[in-house]
């Protein structure tokens, strides 16, 4: 368990009352007792000079505690706002009132082991808030889990009615469960792989302060999640399957873009890497690859759905022709680059992936069942690495992951013509990469117009913006996957009566 501290700073300020009411006076108590409520802590016969005093308490039995003397008697009522700080995990303030001297008891306190056990008290409540905090993640990933199995269950159960064929026994279920369970052990076996090689996340100087704490996590966990789930999806699948075939061959060309992004930000030692336009550029070529192979390869879709674009009614099939091409070509940019930039919070972009290929999965399973398999599969693999990606996460993505998966996305959008439930679908990284785009623009016509910029968010993406309004990272990552199941239920739905 990684080391911890708490940093205590006493302030001065002014009290009405002479005696502070989280401090009681009766005498008939432990002499040197002190108690910590919410968390509040007193003191029997010593009382605090009016300077700064700082002390910090560490592991479970390490304690590191500065020496404190000139102590004074000081008269008069006077209080101290005690601010408890341990990066993410403080949210409290502590209210600190001194004694008047007639109002003290005759026993005398060693000041040392006064303050060793209120250091003491102090870590303990901070490993406590900590653990609550990691507990949290924990129920968030079950209720997302949860959710997947019993949506996929009921997917399958009426399956039937869907594509009107007898499809096999777990036709979705199975290949998610098989996903989820190899990734999670693979993880157990490539995390501490990733860490013993120092392969650790670079952290923006620019970011919120408290990411800082994660920059020993080790990254580039697609390594060993999507090739997982690609190949999972082949076999169950089959290797018949061209519409699968050419998803996975684009999930893992998008996984090569992420790798050497990743590998030349280790190499730098800093969040650089590719440059912007460089990996728009690669992720343009890959796109334009898949676009053509897409026109002249034959697929088993109805009606030929390469050119088609369905629609719910009255509006029907759409034809877009050649704009087909380029319609895949930026949503493959526009998906790699918007699980990127939504990768900033621990479970935040696998658990919405994971919701958003479910949502395409039942989408396409009228047109193309076997690309149904390839969603689940990857859904599967996502579940798998949040085992390990959940507050407090072990291990990170990277480009590696996020470029996958958004590459994936498309990728079965492209094959069955189901763009607008992947916009639906999608919701959140449309909203991450529109909060981003926002911003920049914003920025710079303010600073073009009154010489100086402004600024909509706080900090964009998104969810930098809702952390800096003081809102914890599990309650932004459990907001973002109500609001991606309910955009995955309504992707589902929109691609069903589209078909």
């Amino acid at each position: 368990m990684p080391s911890f501290s708490h940093s205590l700073n006493l302030h001065h300020s002014r009290f009405p009352k002479p005696l502070s009411p989280y401090i009681r006076s009766d005498s008939s108590s432990f002499p040197h007792y002190l108690k910590l409520n919410a968390p509040i802590f007193r003191s029997r016969a010593c009382r605090l000079q009016r300077s700064l005093v700082r002390f910090k308490a560490f592991d479970d039995d390490s304690f590191d505690i500065p020496s404190l003397h000139d102590w004074n008697d000081n008269d008069g009522m006077s209080g101290y706002m005690l601010s408890s700080s341990e990066g993410e995990d403080s949210d409290t303030e502590i209210l600190l009132g001194p004694l008047h001297d007639d109002e003290m008891p005759s026993v005398t306190v060693k000041t040392d082991e006064a303050f060793a056990a209120a250091a003491n008290r102090l870590a303990i409540l901070g490993r406590r808030r900590r653990k609550h905090r990691i507990k949290l993640g924990v129920l968030i990933n079950a209720g997302l889990i949860s959710f997947l199995i019993v949506l996929l269950l009921f997917v399958d159960w009426c399956a039937w009615r869907i594509v009107r064929l007898p499809l096999e026994a777990f036709y979705l279920t199975r290949p998610f469960l098989i996903s989820a369970a190899l990734v999670s052990c693979a993880g157990y076996v490539c995390v501490p792989l990733l860490y013993r090689l120092k392969i650790h996340q670079i952290i923006r100087t620019e970011g919120p302060a408290r990411h800082s704490l994660k920059k020993r996590t080790p990254t580039m966990g697609g390594l060993f999640f999507v090739p997982i789930g690609v190949t999972v999806a082949r076999f169950v699948a089959g290797f018949s399957s061209t519409e699968v075939f050419g998803a996975a061959a684009v999930t893992l060309a998008f996984a090569a873009i992420g790798l050497l992004d990743d590998i030349l930000s280790l190499v730098k030692n800093d969040n650089s890497g590719l440059s912007a336009w460089g990996k728009i550029a690669l992720e343009v070529a890959v796109g334009t690859w898949f676009s053509f192979w897409l026109d002249s390869t034959s697929i088993s879709s109805p009606y030929s759905m390469k050119m088609l674009l369905p629609l719910p009614a009255p509006i029907g099939l759409v034809c877009l022709g050649r704009w087909y091409l380029l319609l895949t070509s930026f949503c493959f940019v526009s998906m790699g680059n918007g699980v990127n930039l939504t990768d900033g919070l621990d479970g935040l972009a696998g658990g919405a992936a994971a919701l958003a290929f479910i949502g395409m999965s039942i989408a396409v399973l009228p047109i193309c069942s076997e690309l149904a398999i390839f969603g689940a599969s990857m859904a599967g693999a996502c579940v798998g690495f949040l085992l390990h990606n959940q507050y407090r996460a072990s291990v990170f993505m990277g480009d590696t992951g996020s470029l996958a998966l958004g590459g994936a996305l498309a990728a079965m959008a492209a094959c069955t013509g189901m763009f607008f439930p992947l916009l639906i679908s999608s919701g959140i990284f449309v909203m991450e990469a529109s909060s981003v785009i926002v911003q920049v623009l914003y920025f710079k016509t303010t600073r073009l117009l009154w010489g100086f910029g402004r600024r909509v968010f706080r900090m964009a993406p998104l969810h930098h913006h809702f952390e800096l309004c003081g809102i914890k990272e599990p309650i932004i990552v459990a907001g973002a996957y109500v609001i991606s199941s309910m955009l995955a239920l309504l992707a589902a739905y929109v691609g069903l009566i589209s078909a």
